[in-house]
């Protein structure tokens, strides 16, 4: 709003003149490289940016009524003296206080701002989640990586957000987070920000709707051991107690170090089978790894967002494809009914993955598979070893699933190697013997995915792509996700790749850019970052192949999407770049 002058407003610039801006109403000007709106209304001058902050549109075309500046493109309101948006998806545009003197109008260019901008921007972030805006998410990644917090801010911001605001707690939008967390650090600068659009995004869908967590206090006994801790943990949650085993486990994050916290959480969430179709390992090994980026001083919130996972979960032994034609349930229970002598047994050996090994474990015969493991252990077996080549079996289900199956199927042996790959990383994290039981329940759904592999899609032939260009390979790759039913060619690609002497981080960063820029779902989104968690865990050149081959063969299934996301995405940038996207539309 303009104030009288008679001296001349210092640091100000000229910008309109007054007589000619009564007259018209608005006019557009240029003050210290900004593109200012200015309007004489009820006898004031006001001046405001002259971009929309929703999506450009000038707001010099726009409309002004008692005090309210509308612009015509998505009809945001704005309050004209302080800025302030009646529209949060809109964002409050930036005004710039004016000063008339000697009929002329002055416009300070360079106004005192109320936040700075990352802070701004991390405000922004929280809007759009709690208003599930994706436009406001693909800005505030945007701004955030461009002023240094593209990565802490929006993680540790949706972390906060969805172990809060989510009833039912840890779940596929934390999961999500998760994963693109773990791929931040492998793909390009645009893939970054990307990756923390979509954890955001998935975070903020998972919550809408969903009423808030309330949180149980710690038990106050504070000289409770793991001991105790774990058997009321696991009884709470046998009996699904949701409550009491929140403040067991909230005890146990004040006194106990990471290690036997993961075996309090691994040892009640394998006391049962399989649980919740695979998602309950799965996410809490994701929160684990969450804790790894956002630091273990948020362990109490986020381990106490995957109790309901635990005690609300389904188990497997209550199926029946678990329990005929062959009750291979039963054998995970006698397993782990003979485990502490089978690691008795194979105490101070040291036991090498024979050859063949795996394809035991994906054999026809549940008993043959569970004699191998018990053979394993009683040699020397560590839960990681034993976790490890049950996820290369996982592995290999999903790199030879027959596309003459049903479609719906290819959730099926993803949902077991996405366990098979979280068991494997949690045995990176305690030796607990908890963890060979996740080992049978990763064997036995290997085994019950048997049909899925017959006939099994031929892996590609090793050779078949030496002298080829890998550059050229990976053009290649994206296009096959342009078009449907490329699954066998995006798996022949990948392996060309690997025979041709390519990068495979170069290769990691194309299939990243691939699965970012689709609408990809989340189980699509899982399989891809867990199948670059094998190729680091890859013990043998074969094992490094497949991890690659088999999430491409994955993404080639489930690709091309609407790509809705990106075109939002994209429109963030254009926007963040200054460039005109309303041009073309009707004034």
């Amino acid at each position: 709003m303009a104030t009288e002058s008679t001296d001349g407003p210092e640091g100000y610039e000229a910008a309109a003149d007054l007589p000619t801006l009564r007259e018209e109403g608005r006019a557009v000007t240029t003050v210290g490289g900004h593109s200012v709106a200015l309007f004489h209304h009820e006898g004031e001058v006001y001046g405001v940016d002259n971009r929309c902050p929703h999506m450009g549109f000038p707001l010099a075309k726009g409309s002004v009524e008692d005090g309210l500046l509308t612009c015509h493109w998505h009809h945001a309101r704005f309050e004209l003296s302080c800025g302030d948006t009646f529209d949060i998806w809109a964002d409050d545009v930036q005004t710039f206080p004016t000063a008339i003197r000697d009929g002329t109008v002055y416009v300070d260019p360079d106004p005192e701002q109320d936040v700075a901008p990352e802070v701004h921007w991390r405000n922004r972030l929280v809007d759009g989640m709690a208003e599930t805006l994706s436009l406001v998410l693909a800005k505030s990644a945007i701004h955030l990586d461009h002023h240094g917090e593209g990565f802490t801010t929006p993680l540790e911001t949706a972390v906060d957000f969805g172990t809060k605001y989510r009833a039912d707690g840890w779940g596929r939008g934390l999961t999500t987070l998760g994963a693109m967390a773990n791929l931040y650090g492998q793909v390009d600068r645009d893939e970054k920000r990307r990756a923390m659009f979509v954890g955001a995004r998935e975070v903020a869908a998972n919550c809408a709707g969903e009423p808030p967590r309330f949180d149980q206090y710690a038990l106050g006994n504070e000289d409770l051991g793991k001991e105790r801790l774990k058997s009321w943990f696991r009884e709470t949650c046998e009996v699904r107690d949701s409550d009491g085993a929140e403040r067991c486990l909230r005890a146990a994050t004040a006194t106990l170090p990471p290690e036997d916290l993961v075996e309090v959480l691994v040892a009640a969430a394998t006391d049962h089978l399989y649980m919740n179709g695979s998602h309950t390992v799965d996410f809490v090994n994701k929160a684990f790894e969450t804790l790894d980026h956002v630091g273990w001083e948020r362990a109490p919130d986020v381990l106490a967002s995957t109790v309901d996972a635990i005690t609300d979960g389904s188990r497997a032994e209550e199926t029946s494809s678990w329990r005929q034609p062959v009750d291979v349930s039963q054998l995970c229970f006698d397993a782990a009914d003979d485990i502490p002598d089978l690691a008795a047994a194979g105490a101070g050996k040291s036991w090498a993955r024979p050859d063949g090994f795996v394809d035991r474990l994906l054999g026809d015969d549940p008993h043959a598979i569970d004699e191998a493991l018990r053979d394993a252990i009683r040699e020397g077996a560590t839960t990681e070893q034993l976790a490890h080549a049950v996820a290369v079996a996982a592995l290999r289900r999903v790199a030879g699933f027959a596309t003459s199956n049903e479609f719906g199927d290819w959730n099926t042996v993803h949902h077991t190697f996405s366990f098979a790959n979280a068991v494997e990383q949690l045995a990176g994290r305690t030796d607990a013997d908890d963890l060979y039981r996740a080992c049978w329940q990763g064997a036995m759904s290997v085994y019950l995915d048997r049909f899925l592999n017959r006939p099994a899609a031929p892996l590609p032939e090793v050779g078949a792509g030496e002298g080829d260009d890998p550059a050229e390979l990976r053009e290649r790759l994206l296009e096959t996700f342009d078009e449907q039913g490329r699954v066998d060619e995006a798996g022949r690609i990948v392996g060309r790749h690997f025979d041709a002497g390519g990068d495979p981080e170069a290769l990691k960063r194309t299939m990243a850019e691939g699965l970012l820029r689709e609408d990809a779902g989340f189980h699509t989104l899982q399989n891809v970052e867990a199948g670059f968690a094998q190729f680091e865990a890859a013990e043998r050149d074969r094992e490094r192949r497949l991890a690659l081959v088999a999430p491409g063969r994955y993404m080639a299934a489930h690709f091309p999407t609407r790509r809705e996301a990106e075109q939002t995405f994209t429109i963030a940038e254009r926007l963040y770049r200054g460039e005109a996207i309303h041009e073309g539309a009707a004034d």
